[in-house]
């Protein structure tokens, strides 16, 4: 029994003998491998990829693909010649300008829009080339006459396939407001600028 106890002394003071050699080596011949273990796994940075889309990889904006890109679509569109649009310029007469002039007039009294009709008959429009000249009484009549002017100005452009016509207003205090009403009215007006109309209605017996 002694002796067993003797061996078992003996062979825990070897193994705390080893274990002391083992820590001094450790300590003493790698002291590297101590820091390595210590120090935290390094991180490994995520990368992120671009998933091309439609067959077409993504180009950053300030890249020098993109910046190339542009410059050959404006390259592109350079070459691209736009389509002119011509509108009409068809010659008319005063005659025929009147005509629609009046015609207008009359569909405005229709719709209950009796200013601005008035005001189309004060006075008889003059024709200066494709440039219709209208002479009103006072600045007031000529700021409501503006303010519709641009409707007008499309309907006479439609109807006289013209539209290369304008409209000048000029104020005339002196001018004196020749409104006509009925067909009558309307028909004298129109033979005073053009007496062959009253011709062609005996000839043709035509009612007014």
């Amino acid at each position: 029994m002694k002796s067993e106890e003797v061996q078992n002394t003996q062979n825990e003071v070897q193994n705390e003998e080893k274990t002391e050699l083992v820590e001094n080596t450790i300590s003493s011949d790698n002291p590297q491998q101590i820091t390595e273990t210590l120090q935290p796994a390094p991180e490994v940075s995520e990368q992120k990829t671009q998933v091309p889309t439609d067959n077409q990889p993504k180009v950053s904006a300030l890249s020098l693909s993109s910046i190339r890109a542009k410059k050959e679509m404006m390259e592109a569109q350079k070459g691209v010649v736009k389509e002119q649009v011509h509108f009409p310029t068809q010659a008319f007469t005063e005659t025929e300008m009147l005509d629609f002039w009046f015609k207008y007039a009359q569909r405005l009294t229709d719709k209950g829009l009796m200013i601005m009709s008035s005001l189309l008959r004060i006075s008889d429009p003059k024709l200066d080339g494709f440039k219709i000249i209208y002479e009103l009484p006072n600045e007031g009549s000529k700021i409501d006459f503006e303010k519709e002017k641009g409707e007008l100005l499309g309907y006479l452009r439609g109807h006289l396939h013209n539209h290369d016509i304008t409209i000048e207003v000029i104020v005339n205090e002196s001018v004196k407001s020749k409104v006509a009403f009925t067909a009558q009215d309307k028909f004298n007006r129109l033979n005073e600028i053009n007496p062959n109309l009253e011709e062609l209605r005996r000839m043709f017996d035509l009612d007014i």
